[in-house]
């Protein structure tokens, strides 16, 4: 199918009113030295002058550049994303120069975008390797080493089979909640969105945890006394998800004897927001735009010993806007933490 062809003809108009004035005036000066000058000449001389220029002009400009015009436009045409290869083709100068101009920045930053989303992947890439190989390798270790005799002392033989079941145990965390984010972000897994009190789901965290958070003299505890329930609706389970996630990074990198707090606040009419505060390390301001990257990591030492699957803050974030809901974080390094997010309140 042809392409649409836009005419422009200011070009054309302008350069013929130009040879036409030059000429006229020339033309007057010649009829008045040889005084035959009427009135009526100039007119009728200037319109046919313009008519003509302008018929020869546009002509010569639609054959002339509309030919290299559109081989522009055809080059864009390869480009499937140009945005510029879909309207009509012009030979307007300065439109086609806005427009050229226009998708140079559109491709510049989506170069810039691909850069950034490249990088990511490959950090990506380089984090799931290496959370996947730590367990592996470790289970392969102790399995070796079994067969290579150590099976026949009973205790030896117990101590690296229960070794094993724990790196085995951290492969399925993994696995499983790679699995949960991916249905989070094609829109596999449902939401069953039920009506229920946040305080007594946040009672029910803190009695799961508190053997956790007792290991660090860590007190789990409201800010106050909430004496009456507050209802939202929301997904119950994956919000008591969301809670366990967050508390127990908060017991993870919290201080000895230190204080976990959580508060639930009116936000606007229809709003609650859930806030988790911890006197921990705190984090670097740096690191707080990457916190909710899949397995992205503030200590770069690699450690391991607090376990999981470095996946909790991504699957919080992604339960959170599954219900179209926001979660945000502060922290000041050396002094503490805070995680919050809203949900919707129910009268």
């Amino acid at each position: 199918m042809q392409p649409k062809f836009k005419k422009s003809y200011r070009f054309a108009v302008r350069t013929a009113v130009y040879i036409t004035i030059y000429t006229t005036l020339l033309m007057s000066v010649f009829l008045y030295y040889y005084q035959i000058l009427q009135w009526y000449y100039p007119l009728i001389f200037s319109v046919c002058i313009f008519l003509f220029s302008f018929v020869i002009i546009q002509f010569s400009v639609e054959r002339f550049i509309y030919k290299r015009v559109k081989k522009i436009y055809d080059d864009l045409t390869l480009l499937e994303s140009a945005s510029i290869a879909k309207g009509a083709i012009t030979t307007n100068m300065q439109t086609l120069t806005e427009e050229i101009d226009k998708f140079a920045r559109d491709k510049k930053l989506e170069i810039e975008t691909l850069k950034v989303r490249e990088e990511y992947r490959k950090e990506f890439l380089g984090n799931v390797s290496h959370e996947l190989k730590t367990p592996l390798f470790t289970v392969q270790g102790y399995i070796l080493t079994l067969l290579d005799g150590a099976m026949n002392d009973k205790n030896i033989r117990e101590k690296y089979l229960q070794r094993a079941s724990k790196g085995i145990e951290r492969l399925g965390y993994i696995i499983n909640d790679l699995d949960m984010i991916t249905k989070l972000e094609v829109g596999d897994l449902s939401l069953n969105m039920e009506v229920f009190n946040i305080v007594d789901l946040v009672e029910n965290v803190f009695d799961m945890l508190e053997i956790k958070a007792n290991k660090k003299n860590i007190t789990l505890t409201f800010d106050r006394d909430y004496p009456s329930p507050i209802t939202v609706k929301a997904d119950k389970d994956r919000i008591q998800q969301v809670l366990t996630n967050l508390i127990i990074n908060s017991l993870k990198y919290g201080s000895e004897k230190g204080t976990t707090e959580v508060s639930i606040e009116n936000l606007i009419k229809n709003k609650v927001i859930v806030r988790v505060t911890d006197n921990g390390e705190g984090i670097n301001k740096i690191h707080i735009p990457r916190l909710f990257e899949r397995f992205y990591r503030v200590d770069k030492s690699g450690s391991r010993k607090e376990g999981g699957s470095g996946l909790g803050l991504s699957i919080v974030k992604h339960i959170i806007e599954a219900h179209e809901e926001k979660i945000y974080v502060e922290s000041e390094y050396g002094v503490g933490s805070e995680f919050s997010f809203t949900l919707e309140k129910t009268e």
